[in-house]
Parts: C-alpha cells; structure tokens; sequence
C-alpha cells in the first residue's frame, strides 16, 4: 500500500467558512468596469450576462473567485470589460443581495433591474399574477373525452 504524500484530502481543500465578510465595503464601478446580471451559468467558469449597458456578453469568472465565489442565475455581479474584445468580460466581484439593493437606491443599477429573482430571462415581464396558467375542466367536459 503507497504511502501518503499528500497534505490531506477533500475536507482540507474545502478549507473553513472564512468567505462570509460580514460587513464589507460596497465597491462601486470604475472606468472599464460595468455592473451586469447573470442570466445563465455555461459551465467551465463561463457564465452569459446582462451589462447595464444593454450589451449581452460573455462573463469569465476569474480564478480567485472560481470555486470559492458561487454564482448563479440572476446574481448581481461587477464585470470588467475587455478593450480588444467587446463582446467578452470578466467576473471581478459578486454583490451579495443586500449590497444589490444598496446599489439600487443609490441609483447605481436602473430601476427596472430584478434583484431577488433565481431567474433574470424576463427582465422587461410585467407579471400581473392573473394566474391564467392552468385550465379549468367542468365534470361535463371530461365525460366528452
């Protein structure tokens, strides 16, 4: 039986709960930088996102974040836009969902941005709550069938 050479396993990697900043400073965008929404996650550190610009891109989250930060549909995120690539960015930071709200009465995100949604594909969906997504059958119509 080899020997281990290692310095642990699984556990070790997974290292303590020392991500959760309590109380962090709220990060504001810079030049090059743009907030944006994730509106789908691709896998292998690739996620599709909404810039507040209006521009639909491809965010690459970066390798400190990758495994430690997770992100997911409709998450908040700072990216930074790349000069030689338009149509890709970079995941520098996610905003925990009471930093999204700050941002949002600071007038730093539109008004018309969802934060708490697990989903962010209707952006511009009013959803009234009609509740027209089921069909009511009357006992006469199932006797027809």
């Amino acid at each position: 039986m080899p020997k281990n050479k290692g310095k642990g396993g699984k556990n070790r990697k997974r290292g303590k709960n020392e991500a959760d900043d309590e109380k962090r400073e709220l990060v504001f965008k810079e030049d090059g930088q743009e907030y944006a929404q994730v509106l789908r996650m691709l896998g292998n550190g690739r996620c599709e996102v909404m810039c507040i610009d209006g521009t639909k891109r491809l965010g690459h989250i970066r390798g400190k974040m990758h495994k430690k930060v997770w992100i997911a549909a409709g998450d908040i995120i700072l990216v930074g836009l790349r000069d030689y690539q338009d149509d890709k960015a970079d995941v520098i930071l996610k905003y925990m969902p009471d930093e999204a709200r700050l941002l949002k009465a600071y007038g730093e995100l539109p008004e018309n941005t969802r934060l708490n949604e697990g989903i962010a594909g209707g952006l511009d969906e009013e959803d009234d709550g009609a509740g027209d997504d089921y069909i009511e059958f009357e006992d006469e119509d199932i006797d027809k069938i």
